[in-house]
């Protein structure tokens, strides 16, 4: 049987805010306060970080420690290609969301010629470029990235060459073409972005679940909607990053909004998701414990992380046992 490996990335050069990199180890502190062997039943890899360029002053006011990112990226991207390559599930456990990107890059290094999906459970966009972000964080970037897609029909800045130079080679970790279409990817509860995302929105048609919509759908009407708009995708990946929770169960993350999921919504969409046989790689991102004093967040997104784990594993025994003999 195909088996879970788990991939930590601690990496939080991309975040705006301090802490993210230590969003892995909260994890594992609320899987101890818990009880749970869960740490212990997986093989795991840790991608080395950069996180000490933080002490380095920013040279990319557009796209900050982009540098950096890129070298991350290529860690990321070939840590998921190889874990691919074993015939295991690459299940990630990521600092701040532009390590997205990485993923994937490998994912398509893994699967050139496959069609990728992308379901984004995330309370923020994330398709911004340094031509059109407000920020500088990379991680308003990694859908961008992964789509090549500069959005210059809005642009508001004017990244120097070095960062265009890095720009350019984040678009080509993993594979020179784009790794995704703007129609293979579908947001879920997604409440929090800015213009230029917008006219992407408007200008390829991308749908995203609004809160209402999931309220008024249900869970599950949601998630078999979103797995349907990439029914011409053959692999899926789903990210979801922790602020896709209502901020009353998400304090301890870098951009907490109003208005998401509650811990038991956001338990059933990842289960029914990576229940479906083309997805292929589950990615949680942005838990900050620096945010939050008594470790909720991580409590949460651990029961978050255990539910979901056992539908993978309850979906890769049953693929198993329907495998003829060769």
């Amino acid at each position: 049987m195909k088996k879970i490996r788990l991939i930590e990335v601690k990496s939080e050069l991309g975040a705006g805010t301090r802490g993210a990199s230590l969003g892995v180890d909260a994890l594992k502190i609320a899987c101890l306060n818990k009880q749970s062997d869960y740490f212990k039943r997986f093989t795991s890899v840790e991608v080395p970080n950069l996180n000490d360029v933080l002490f380095e002053k920013n040279l990319f006011p557009h796209a900050k420690y982009i540098d950096s990112v890129l070298q991350t990226y290529k860690r990321i991207s070939n840590t998921v290609e190889q874990t691919i390559g074993l015939g295991m599930f690459p299940l990630l456990l990521a600092g701040d969301h532009s390590n997205a990107g990485g993923t994937i890059a490998g994912i398509k290094a893994a699967y050139p010629d496959k069609t990728l999906g992308v379901i984004w459970v995330d309370a923020h966009a994330d398709i911004h470029s340094p031509y059109t972000t407000p920020s500088g964080n990379m991680h308003g970037m990694p859908l961008a990235a992964s789509l090549a897609e500069d959005n210059n029909e809005c642009k508001v800045n004017d990244p120097d060459p070095e960062t265009i130079f890095f720009w350019e080679a984040l678009k080509k970790v993993g594979t020179d073409k784009p790794k995704i279409k703007h129609e293979h990817i579908v947001y879920i509860v997604t409440r929090s972005y800015e213009k230029p995302e917008v006219y992407l929105f408007d200008k390829h048609n991308i749908k995203n679940f609004t809160y209402p919509e999931v309220m008024a759908k249900g869970i599950e009407q949601v998630a078999e909607e979103a797995l349907n708009r990439l029914r011409e995708c053959d692999i899926i990946y789903v990210s979801f990053d922790v602020d896709s929770l209502d901020s009353k169960f998400s304090k301890g993350t870098g951009t907490p909004v109003e208005v998401g999921l509650n811990v038991a919504q956001a338990k059933e969409l990842c289960h029914h998701l990576v229940s479906h046989p083309k997805v292929i790689c589950f990615e949680m991102v942005e838990i900050n414990p620096t945010l939050d004093a008594e470790n909720t967040m991580a409590q949460n997104a651990f029961e978050i992380l255990e539910y979901t784990t056992e539908a993978i594993q309850n979906r890769l025994a049953k693929e198993a046992q329907t495998v003829p003999f060769a």
